[in-house]
């Protein structure tokens, strides 16, 4: 009994450090693509010019369009965002 709960406390730590992310970092010369960029792999929202949001996992970024995986609310679709329409990346930069 001592094993399953210590062994279930270490997979509880280990899944909060995963769930931190890292704050964003902006360089001065840095474009909405070059932020995109570095988030790749990571959950993000992204709010759009129109006002809309629209968040999940950032699959990949190209010359003008991200692709966002594992939508929120949404999780069986993808989505195709042109760049040039985002005015907002929003990160999960802290954890409790």
């Amino acid at each position: 009994m001592k094993t399953l709960l210590c062994c279930l406390t270490i997979i509880t730590l280990a899944g909060s450090t995963v769930l931190a992310e890292s704050p964003l970092e902006l360089q001065s010369n840095d474009t909405m693509h070059a932020v995109l960029e570095r988030q790749v792999g990571k959950p993000v929202e992204l709010r759009l010019k129109s006002g809309e949001k629209i968040a999940g996992k950032l699959q990949k970024v190209t010359g003008t369009l991200a692709h966002l995986a594992q939508l929120t609310d949404a999780t069986f679709y993808d989505a195709a965002v042109d760049i040039d329409s985002v005015a907002a990346v929003v990160v999960r930069a802290r954890s409790n």
